[in-house]
């Protein structure tokens, strides 16, 4: 006779991830294995993993580290919670930058800058926070069914007629 013990997703977790690529897929990694053991269903932690994906790539692209910042170095603060009626608040934080973070309209062949629209098309909702010692937090709510059917269209390219898919017709 085996026995099982059930395991609960922990109601809250955070983890420093460090300033730059390595740590994203650590992060990754981790909020999967985190969320799969609590029993989140599968399309939630799939879109979870792919805005905290989106969200640390940002910080690292744009914003500074938390701590010593002015040298380069230090990690952003990567974050994510259940709330009890089954929402996941998922949230990253880092030292600043030059610009607050929008939703940009890059042009199809861009290599970047869609990002926080594939952001607000998965999440429910999304928003940045800032404090008052210069740290942004961006931070977006995750729900089962929240998806559309026309997500594709929604991170196309911005309402110019052309869909995100259309760039890949003739690659066939």
């Amino acid at each position: 006779m085996a026995l099982v013990v059930a395991q609960k997703v922990p109601a809250s977790s955070s983890m420093a991830v460090p300033h730059g690529p390595a740590g994203v897929g650590e992060a990754r990694h981790r909020m999967r294995d985190e969320l799969y053991r609590g029993g989140v269903s599968e399309s939630v932690v799939d879109d979870a993993v792919l805005i905290l994906s989106e969200l640390l790539s940002n910080a690292c692209r744009h914003g500074r580290p938390l701590g010593r910042g002015d040298r380069g170095e230090g990690d952003v603060l990567a974050a994510w919670r259940l709330d009890p009626s089954g929402g996941l608040t998922v949230e990253v934080t880092d030292g600043g930058g030059p610009t607050r973070p929008v939703p940009s309209t890059p042009s199809v062949t861009a290599r970047g800058g869609r990002g926080l629209t594939i952001i607000g098309a998965l999440a429910q909702d999304w928003g940045v926070r800032d404090s008052a010692t210069g740290e942004v937090t961006v931070w977006a709510v995750v729900t089962a069914g929240h998806r559309r059917e026309d997500f594709a269209a929604r991170v196309g390219t911005g309402g110019s007629g052309l869909d995100l898919l259309d760039a890949y017709d003739d690659l066939d």
